[in-house]
């Protein structure tokens, strides 16, 4: 169901829509997360490690697919707020067709050079082998993982943050069971767990199509699928690749820490491995929460409403408040029964360097629920720049914190938070101006 979101009470209309997004975002991550725990409780710590550091590859490319859906998303909601449902057909069919073709050279590309590209993260050799198995394998459903981040993309676009929920509960629940089959049952190891999830992915993705036609008439275009406009899709490149680059800047930097952590040990790399799925569990709902005002924002430009925009932007600071409390608190409190989730009995180094680090990033976290409203309010705007920016900007400052910490200074696993912490000041030393100065220009200005 479509939502109109230049009407009616600004928190309740965000939180709606902020709800599912979270939930559907959860679930996404226990792809990646029932893949660690199951194997590293049921094979070990090295394929464990194997998953952990073939991640940030899978992640980068995936972000990237979902950032140019992202910048897509942009401007079908600006299109949606202003009623020009033509155009929006036309934005709809060619991002499809183009995304489509795009999927498929990138998936080739990379499962030929899977290899060199674990090489150029220095992993270790004993882990390689396992590591370059589950990224080809995860790489052949690259496919699916574009046409669920496009038609969920889509619809939120529309004011619909519920189905692509549903699909994702089904699909993360498949996921689990496929995995418990293919890696405890059948003993396949990571590759059991790969395969498990391109399989779920695959189911996901013929539930939103089945939806789509059934619930979501705007959507079913029929003839007009075939519709390929190139104007239309040159400006959603230059919209989508910043959202995208954006996107893998993230994940970049991730990869950049992890060349630091990769020369530590296989502890060191378990231990990164888990702390990372927590940082995503905890501040996913932050991004969540940045995205419904990317959406709210977008739909209001449209519309015209400039004074509802900024009372968008200060609800979601709110909500933001609220959600980094209580998750702090928990991380913190929680922190040894949330790493004994990822490792076997008797891993008390990986369960400590993990603690070492939770126990610090816990109350950090209130950081990024600053910097995602701010690059909520101006992907909303449609200016992307300066939300590229200020991502390039934490993730460089974050992998030089951590490797001058942790090789030059010699610190242990907590630099990790640390290195964060100062990325994230980083960025909001960037981002705080520019959002005053943006603020003031709107006052008298439309945007």
């Amino acid at each position: 169901m479509t939502t109109d979101m230049t009407e009616g009470r600004i928190i309740p209309q965000l939180t709606e829509f902020t709800i599912p997004l979270v939930l559907g975002n959860l679930f996404q991550l226990t792809y990646n997360a029932a893949d660690s725990v199951i194997v590293g409780k049921f094979v070990g710590d090295d394929a464990l490690a194997a998953v952990g550091t073939a991640g940030p590859v899978m992640n980068m490319v995936i972000l990237f697919i979902s950032g140019m859906c992202m910048g897509a998303g942009i401007l079908m909601s600006t299109q949606y707020g202003a009623k020009k449902y033509g155009h929006l057909e036309r934005q709809i069919s060619t991002t499809l067709l183009g995304g489509l073709a795009f999927s498929i050279v990138i998936a080739a590309l990379l499962v030929i050079f899977a290899h060199p590209l674990l090489i150029l993260l220095q992993v270790p050799a004993d882990i390689m082998g396992p590591a370059g198995v589950y990224l080809r394998i995860v790489f052949t459903g690259l496919i699916f993982t574009f046409v669920y981040n496009f038609f969920s993309n889509t619809l939120r676009a529309l004011g619909d943050s519920k189905a692509p929920l549903y699909f994702l509960i089904i699909s993360a629940f498949l996921n689990i069971v496929l995995d418990l089959f293919f890696v405890v049952a059948l003993k396949w190891g990571v590759p059991g767990s790969a395969v498990a999830t391109v399989l779920s992915e695959g189911l996901c993705c013929m539930c939103c199509m089945i939806y789509i036609k059934k619930e979501v008439p705007l959507l079913c275009l029929g003839e007009k699928w075939r519709i390929f406009d190139v104007p239309i899709l040159w400006r959603t490149f230059t919209y989508g690749i910043t959202s995208a680059l954006q996107q893998m800047c993230i994940q970049l930097g991730k990869i950049c820490v992890q060349t630091v952590v990769n020369v530590q040990g296989v502890a060191f790399i378990a231990a990164f491995t888990a702390i990372n799925r927590v940082d995503d569990f905890a501040m996913t709902p932050q991004g969540n929460i940045a995205h419904a005002a990317t959406t709210f924002m977008a739909q209001n430009k449209g519309a015209g409403k400039i004074a509802r925009m900024k009372k968008g932007f200060l609800s979601s600071l709110i909500l933001q408040a609220v959600y980094t409390t209580v998750i702090a608190v928990l991380v913190f409190v929680f922190s040894r029964q949330i790493m004994e989730l990822f490792v076997s009995d008797g891993s008390e180094e990986v369960i400590s360097l993990g603690m070492s680090y939770l126990q610090l990033i816990a109350f950090m976290y209130f950081m990024p629920s600053a910097t995602n409203v701010i690059q909520g309010f101006f992907r909303g705007l449609g200016d992307l720049k300066v939300t590229l920016v200020s991502t390039v900007l934490n993730m460089a400052v974050r992998f030089l914190a951590a490797w001058i910490m942790i090789h030059i200074l010699g610190g242990g696993f907590e630099c990790l938070a640390w290195s964060n912490f100062v990325g994230w000041i980083a960025m909001l030393s960037f981002q705080v101006p520019m959002i005053l100065i943006r603020w003031k220009k709107e006052i008298s200005e439309k945007i």
